[in-house]
């Protein structure tokens, strides 16, 4: 994907409770809706900004457009990595990267939330994973496509875990 051309992230943090504590998680997700990254701080400030953008860029390479929500903190760590003219915000822009809570969000209810900042980096990571094998774009194919792309992933899938 490196070499891929129009490259857009969304960007977003979303606030985890941990034992009555605020953290918060920090997600990256590409324009087919794909979890780049994950990462859990106890701020939310131009340092954990920082330190979230700087790994992503690390791990992915150069970004074409960043797309954000209002929140400060992103403009000053963009400022300091050279990419505030890649940024772009909107009112509704961003909602690629607040619909891929929602699957988070339902299994974090399920789990009876987390207790330690550690489990929740763990977890974050393997669910973003799992939830990249499994999702397919059900609105590009037919349901006979969909169903071989399915069948396919949950086969290697138990390949794996065998």
């Amino acid at each position: 994907m490196r070499g891929f051309k129009h490259w857009n992230w969304h960007l977003d943090e979303m606030y985890v409770k941990i034992g009555g504590e605020l953290h918060y998680l920090w997600r990256a997700v590409d324009q087919e809706g794909e979890i780049l990254e994950s990462y859990v701080t106890k701020t939310r400030d131009k340092k954990a900004a920082l330190a979230f953008m700087k790994k992503a860029l690390k791990r992915h390479g150069p970004v074409e457009a960043i797309t954000t929500d209002g929140l400060r903190s992103y403009g000053a760590a963009m400022d300091v990595l050279g990419n505030r003219d890649k940024q772009a915000i909107g009112r509704w822009a961003n909602n690629r990267v607040e619909n891929s809570h929602l699957s988070f969000r339902r299994r974090e209810r399920a789990m009876l939330r987390f207790r330690q900042m550690k489990t929740l980096q763990k977890f974050a990571s393997i669910h973003a994973s799992l939830h990249n094998h499994f999702a397919s774009e059900r609105h590009l194919v037919d349901r006979q496509t969909f169903k071989l792309h399915r069948s396919a992933a949950l086969a290697e899938w138990q390949s794996v875990a065998a």
